[in-house]
């Protein structure tokens, strides 16, 4: 290309460029008017491919200002045509304009928060994911120095509170926390849900996971594993046991335990583990695997006893109590809790909750605090949690069909 079209080409793009910035910006400017639409442009931009459009005019204009400075030098004078001037002062501006445009997300990503940040819980007070969000809650307060509101929101195994979260705006004020199964088995379970784990939600860390323990009332006759399986096998049919509702996390440790146990008894739904609880001390129920986490205070005032917990060994929070495979071989069962954000929702803001809650995990208090529910700190990283809940979802999906659990 010789310089005379080289220069014709600068001119052409510069002219381009100062049309298209003015309208670009306006856009922009409107965009900033209103929460739904800042949010509506900020998901836009968050997509792989305008990212990538982004950097290459970046790239693009660079290449190009070293032109515009030539046109300025050489042919920039009074008299020239006011076209040729305007294209070429755009040329020379743009690479800056969008550089600030291509970088204008992550900045909004560095504010965040600035104000009070809501965790939606889909169950109801009292429970294992409740206090997990609560515990977590208290320390992401003093590192981000805004409120968080837990919103209990119960009903169908996680699915109500799942479905706010999903409709949530993905500005990262927003953050669902739910147990394994809301993400990973719920989909294996109801025919319709109001909402989608895999396309509605970004992983973002696992918060801790821990057992569940095999509880019954205080005044029960039965002391042990053994007892409870023996008693069963005699009356098929006659004990129950209840549960979150179906598809929790209770609920699936639950169908384990019959299974393996080989016994025959009723399901009983209840809308959260805290009222399943609440049913089992009545002596509405005839057992329950509850997450330790919601059971331990039961146990520890003598409402309920606890026979056998669903890890391999002995659980520090549950003293004296003894794995249930050592009743029925290779038994184990362990639940987790964790925070996914909304689709959507900037990849800097998802990094600096995961980070966050790493570095709240790392706290010798908060560690105390989880290991007296008897829960284990994870904080993995967001790649890793997507991997471990796709691995999960297989499982559960195969564990559903072979236990025909449904909800017609």
């Amino acid at each position: 290309m010789s310089g005379r079209q080289y220069a014709l080409a600068q001119r052409i793009s510069g002219v381009a460029l100062a049309v298209f910035l003015p309208v670009h910006f306006w856009a922009l400017g409107r965009a900033l008017e209103g929460e739904a639409a800042l949010q509506s442009f900020l998901r836009w931009t968050e997509q792989p491919l305008v990212k990538a459009s982004e950097w290459a005019i970046v790239l693009a204009l660079a290449v190009h200002f070293f032109g515009g400075v030539r046109i300025l030098m050489v042919e920039f004078l009074p008299w020239r045509d006011w076209l040729k001037n305007l294209g070429a002062v755009s040329v020379c501006a743009a690479p800056a304009l969008g550089l600030l445009f291509a970088l204008a997300s992550g900045a909004h990503a560095q504010a965040w928060p600035q104000k009070p940040v809501k965790f939606i819980v889909p169950f109801p007070p009292g429970g294992a994911t409740d206090v997990s969000a609560r515990l977590l809650a208290q320390r992401l307060q003093e590192i981000w120095g805004q409120t968080i509101v837990i919103e209990n929101r119960g009903g169908a195994a996680g699915g109500v509170g799942a479905a706010e979260a999903a409709r949530a705006a993905p500005d990262g004020y927003t953050l669902f926390f739910p147990s394994g199964s809301v993400m990973t088995a719920n989909q294996h379970i109801y025919p319709k849900l109001n909402y989608d784990p895999e396309k509605d939600f970004v992983p973002v860390t696992k918060v801790v996971m821990g057992p569940q323990v095999l509880v019954v009332p205080a005044n029960s006759p039965y002391r042990t594993v053994k007892d409870l399986i023996d008693a069963a096998k005699a009356q098929p049919g006659k004990f129950t046991f209840g549960h979150a509702g179906i598809g929790s996390q209770v609920h699936l440790a639950a169908e384990n335990f019959v299974n393996a146990a080989g016994i025959d008894a009723v399901q009983v739904p209840y809308k959260g583990e805290a009222p399943a609880l609440t049913g089992l001390v009545a002596g509405e129920t005839t057992f329950m695997l509850a997450n330790v986490a919601a059971a331990v205070g039961h146990v520890n005032a003598g409402r309920l006893r606890a026979l056998g917990v669903t890890s391999r060994t002995e659980f520090g929070a549950l003293p004296g109590v003894p794995p249930i495979a050592k009743t029925l071989p290779g038994f184990e069962n362990v639940g987790w809790f964790g925070i996914v954000a909304p689709a959507g929702t900037p990849r800097e803001i998802v990094q600096k909750v995961y980070q966050d809650t790493k570095k709240a995990l790392e706290t010798t208090e908060l560690k105390a605090r989880f290991y007296v529910q008897g829960l284990i700190p994870v904080g993995n990283s967001p790649e890793e949690m997507a991997r471990e809940m796709r691995e999960e979802s297989r499982l559960w999906a195969r564990v559903v069909r072979e236990r025909r659990i449904e909800v017609k």
